[in-house]
């Protein structure tokens, strides 16, 4: 999946700075560990996390869900 994410980010003229700073910032799901059948909760509870702590506006959750098939959905944050 990493030549895909890589081959993206260049077509969209992002930089190493993004890399480090707006993509994938804690890790995969190999690296921080958790059942399969829960990447969507633990990415979203993740991008939540993140939200809130960057004060930032909206967040992208991606993943491939097998079988060819991939999710792509936008939140944003709702400041109180």
């Amino acid at each position: 999946f990493a030549a895909q994410v890589l081959a993206c980010t260049r077509e969209l003229g992002l930089g190493e700075k993004d890399h480090d700073q707006r993509i994938n910032v804690n890790g995969s799901g190999i690296s921080l560990g958790h059942p399969v059948g829960a990447t969507g909760a633990r990415i979203l509870a993740t991008l939540a996390r993140e939200l809130h702590r960057r004060e930032a506006r909206y967040g992208l959750e991606t993943m491939c869900i097998g079988g060819g098939q991939g999710l792509a959905a936008v939140f944003e944050r709702i400041a109180h």
